[in-house]
């Protein structure tokens, strides 16, 4: 039991590749046990003028899905990504120009997040943009039994999504057995 603690507290085997594409300014693979996400990033370049900032870059973040188009899911992660990359990145350095962060889900096995954020982190050093500091993902959960489980495979977090389902499930099975039993009890006391 306490080695499969142990191994709930470590994170899986991690890696990364640098500069593997030619077009944008720093690109970067970063896998964590099964999950890889490949990250591009493209400039500071020229900016539409819709879009441009007078005393920063504009910063955009895609989350491209393995297969498909994004969902609801991709667009929040990409909202948390983008708040991340925004609060590192020195975009006063580029007034008036885009900054774009493109990701590729390769393969979600799991703390899907934290894998895109160390790719992007990864590509944005590849692409020598200036930041305040560097930053890093990592996935925890809490199962039923109050344990925390450190970077949880999709196998675990479809677990965890399961055990909160059953539980409110549950709370309305006990409400009825509860309705159920006042009512019998009120018909009798009439």
């Amino acid at each position: 039991m306490e080695a499969s603690a142990e191994s709930q507290q470590q994170l899986r085997p991690f890696g990364s590749e640098h500069s593997l594409l030619s077009r944008p300014d720093g690109s970067a693979c970063f896998t964590q046990g099964d999950t890889t996400v490949l990250a591009a990033v493209y400039g500071p370049a020229e900016v539409k003028v819709s879009k441009e900032i007078f005393d920063k870059a504009t910063l955009d973040v895609l989350l491209k899905p393995k297969v498909g188009l994004p969902s609801v899911s991709e667009k929040s992660k990409e909202q948390m990504i983008r708040n991340t990359c925004e609060a590192t990145i020195l975009t006063a350095l580029h007034p008036r120009s885009s900054i774009t962060v493109v990701l590729q889900v390769i393969h979600d096995s799991g703390s899907l997040l934290a894998c895109c954020l160390n790719a992007a982190c990864m590509a944005l050093m590849d692409a020598g943009l200036p930041m305040k500091s560097v930053f890093c993902g990592v996935t925890c959960v809490i199962d039923s039994n109050g344990d925390i489980l450190l970077d949880p495979t999709s196998k675990m977090e479809k677990l965890q999504q399961c055990v909160a389902m059953c539980q409110k499930a549950a709370e309305k099975i006990f409400q009825f057995y509860r309705d159920s039993v006042s009512r019998k009890y009120s018909k009798m006391s009439d």
